[in-house]
């Protein structure tokens, strides 16, 4: 009697360790499957002083985006800044008063796209252009 007690107690202990790690592995894929199927509202914002790099920087994720079968909103055009400064050309002060007007104008972009972030790691692999900034804002999407 008392070797199969000594027994079935080994035997209770090695079982609960194992269903126990079975089921924390099948948690685990279904916390990896969530993830991959978890689909995020991503905010592209793209801003730049040259208006031809900031388009066909715009134009090349979207067109990724759209290789990929996903939902693209955008571009959109948001009013450009203008920053301007007035000073005299004079150093001194003296003479004619004459004056240089310089400008400098910033135009943005936003691209909204629908995906698992996955897809946007290879979307936004591209290539940019120089003096374009990319912005990258990730939200979970809410399906209540």
């Amino acid at each position: 009697t008392v070797s199969t007690t000594a027994s079935s107690p080994t035997r209770l202990a090695e079982s609960p360790p194992t269903l126990v790690t079975e089921m924390a592995d099948v948690a685990a894929e279904k916390a990896k499957s969530l993830e991959t199927d978890v689909v995020h509202r991503i905010r592209i914002t793209l801003t730049s002083r040259n208006v031809e790099n900031l388009e066909t920087v715009c134009a090349k994720l979207k067109k990724g985006a759209l290789d990929k079968n996903l939902k693209v909103s955008g571009p959109v055009r948001l009013p450009t800044k203008k920053l301007r400064i007035t000073t005299r050309k004079s150093p001194c002060g003296e003479g004619t008063n004459t004056w240089d007007r310089f400008e400098m104008r910033i135009h943005k972009r936003i691209i909204d796209l629908h995906s698992p972030s996955e897809i946007v790691k290879q979307i936004t692999s591209i290539p940019i252009e120089s003096g374009v900034e990319v912005e990258v804002t990730i939200a979970d999407t809410d399906k209540a």
